[in-house]
């Protein structure tokens, strides 16, 4: 994740960072960028030439890492791009931190605790999500679904649906400005803080419409990060629960994007994405849970039946639209740091086909 992801991340878990070494903060509001003192402690920021301390993650260094990246011993590392994975969690109090570190990582070549075993059962986006997926591989149709939903409904966390403001505001985060958020019909970077129900306002679209069950906003379904995005409180309006097809006129508010009476049809760049969404909805909602056995069939016109469709342009569009590196970053964010399950057609986009084809 970035570091501005981080910052919003301060609850106690597990998360991999990557950014840039700017110094060597020495108190809550304090960082030296020469004459440095210690080996104890850096602050990592998403730019280089970042100067405020409020853009700054601050990470502890263990006794494990203090040769290799402390600045008193390595003042070449100023300004050169890190990972490290640690538990998030405020350092020099109150201040956005990331403390007891399990890997330090500079330059690909990764320095690792000799007293932590390695985390290989906590997939991060760079690394094999093998483990994560061991009792699936290997498996094809139904047995592979069966096996996915039991991997990805264990031990998950369910979000409040006013929770899901907030974190919305991580997995979403334009990566061009921290400030932001990227609206996903219309692909606008708007402020994190017009979240609302006004006029010009983003909120909290169910690409999975909500009507399509009679799920609601109750913790579950309704709450799903794996399927809520940020939209303009108008396109998200227009688009309401229409099924998925091409065609139509352009849609007011969201370029690339068309809609008529019964379907909607998203711009290029996401329609993989509203694709891998739906998918991972069918098969991680499957009516054992008290929600609606949630599916995916050829029709628009499931109104509040709790199907939504057309499976063969949803198939079409996963084609044509691999993960990107947002969508990647916005699935491990999620697992790392709210729900902890993943959507298995982003790590296995074959699985696509395998499932649904």
């Amino acid at each position: 994740m970035t570091v501005a992801q981080a910052i919003a991340t301060q609850t106690g878990v597990t998360g991999t960072v990557t950014g840039y070494v700017v110094g060597e903060p020495t108190a809550a509001s304090t960082v030296k960028t020469s004459s440095f003192t210690g080996d104890t402690a850096l602050a990592l920021a998403d730019s280089s030439t970042q100067t405020s301390t409020a853009s700054m993650l601050y990470v502890q260094i263990t006794s494990a890492y203090r040769s290799s990246f402390g600045l008193l011993t390595n003042p070449s590392r100023l300004r050169t791009q890190i990972t490290v994975t640690g538990t998030l969690t405020p350092y020099f109090t109150p201040h956005a931190g990331l403390k007891s570190p399990t890997s330090m990582t500079a330059g690909g070549t990764s320095t690792t605790s000799p007293t932590t075993s390695p985390t290989t059962a906590t997939p991060t986006s760079s690394s094999s999500t093998d483990t994560y997926y061991a009792n699936a591989l290997g498996k094809s149709g139904d047995s592979l679904k069966n096996a996915l939903h039991t991997i990805i409904s264990t031990g998950v966390t369910k979000l409040s649906y006013d929770g899901v403001w907030n974190a919305l505001k991580v997995t979403d985060q334009d990566p061009n400005n921290s400030s932001n958020v990227i609206l996903l019909y219309s692909g606008i970077s708007r402020s994190k803080t017009l979240n609302g129900g006004d006029s010009g306002d983003w909120n909290r679209e169910h690409v999975y419409a909500k009507s399509h069950g009679d799920f609601g906003t109750t913790a579950g379904p309704g709450t799903d990060l794996h399927h809520l995005r940020p939209e303009d409180v108008a396109v998200n309006a227009l688009r309401d629960n229409k099924d998925f097809d091409s065609g139509g006129s352009a849609a007011t508010g969201a370029p690339g994007n068309y809609t008529d009476s019964d379907s909607w049809e998203p711009r290029d760049a996401v329609k993989g994405d509203v694709a891998r969404m739906i998918f991972y909805m069918a098969v991680r909602y499957e009516g054992d849970d008290g929600f609606a056995d949630l599916e995916v069939n050829d029709s628009v016109s499931n109104n509040s039946n709790p199907y939504i469709g057309k499976v063969s342009k949803l198939l079409a569009w996963s084609a044509q639209d691999p993960p990107d590196s947002f969508e990647k970053n916005r699935n491990q964010v999620i697992y790392a740091s709210y729900q902890h399950n993943r959507n298995p057609f982003i790590d296995h986009p074959e699985w696509v086909s395998s499932i649904f084809g």
